[in-house]
């Protein structure tokens, strides 16, 4: 039986052809090799990224987020146009724990019920209501150190005399009306329900005021971080004390009296004093609006 030939039984010539046709078959593979390579990394980036005319790639753009960055609350910011408020005399009749009054309490601000908008009316022993024309009072704090950005949450105790010029637990120790506490809201103000002042010999006519950093510190007048008055604007002051009976007692004395001689706004300067003075509007059958601005330097 014959055996299956062999190509390496066919001789050196027969192998050389052979030996030349693999190399040639190789090189041809290779080449193809690279062509698909090629031709694979320019379907690659055209899918990924573009290729700029320098030959290099540039990175895409990413694609914004769905999910939208939530924009702050902004703070209330002042007018920038203001000035520290004087400290002043809490004066005789504070009620605040810093001397004795006549009636049932000395401290007003850790009695119950001192909190309130309308202090026009008793609330210690009595509900009897001070009789005078009807003013809504609306403070502003702010700090003058920041723009004059208002305060929030901080406390304000304001007290007056009556029409007759009388002060509560005082003069008239059975009554705590005229006397109250409220909270800055989140523009810095507070309002209160009250009437116009009177005028007593030897004071230009004011509202008493003291504020702290917030209602957990207004335990005593001590604590307060200012203590100041108010100045009654005199147009208003000649309007009523002329126009409204209650305030018969008032005119002897507030013919007497000025900003300018008065013991303790008579050494301010202008723009204190402008900010002192509370702007108003309104009349006697109507009532009255008045606001002002505490200046606070923090």
């Amino acid at each position: 039986m014959n055996e299956a030939r062999h190509d390496h039984d066919l001789g050196l010539g027969h192998d050389l052809r052979l030996i030349s046709m693999l190399a040639s078959r190789r090189r041809a593979l290779r080449w193809f090799a690279g062509a698909g390579s090629t031709a694979l990394i320019g379907a690659c980036d055209s899918a990924g990224s573009a290729v700029s005319g320098s030959g290099t790639v540039s990175t895409p753009t990413p694609t914004p987020s769905s999910s939208a960055t939530a924009t702050p609350t902004p703070t209330p910011t002042g007018s920038g146009s203001c000035v520290a408020d004087p400290s002043e005399t809490n004066g005789p009749y504070p009620a605040d724990g810093t001397n004795s009054s006549s009636g049932p309490t000395s401290n007003v601000l850790t009695t119950t019920g001192v909190v309130r908008s309308d202090i026009r009316s008793s609330f210690v022993g009595s509900t009897a209501v001070a009789e005078g024309a009807a003013m809504t009072l609306t403070l502003t704090v702010v700090n003058v150190n920041a723009a004059c950005a208002p305060l929030a949450g901080y406390a304000i105790y304001i007290w007056h005399c009556d029409a007759a010029g009388r002060y509560s637990l005082y003069d008239v120790p059975a009554e705590s009306w005229l006397r109250g506490v409220g909270v800055t809201d989140a523009n810095g103000q507070v309002t209160f329900t009250t009437i116009f002042p009177g005028c007593y010999s030897g004071r230009y006519p004011h509202i008493h005021f003291e504020v702290f950093s917030s209602l957990a510190s207004a335990t005593s007048g001590n604590y307060a971080r200012l203590i100041g008055q108010l100045a009654m604007p005199a147009a208003e002051c000649s309007t009523i004390y002329n126009g409204a009976s209650a305030y018969a007692t008032s005119v002897s004395s507030y013919a007497r009296t000025s900003v300018a001689s008065d013991g303790i706004f008579g050494d301010n300067s202008a723009a204190q004093i402008a900010q002192q003075t509370p702007v108003m509007g309104g009349s006697i059958a109507a009532g009255y609006t008045a606001s002002a601005t505490i200046g606070l330097a923090l």
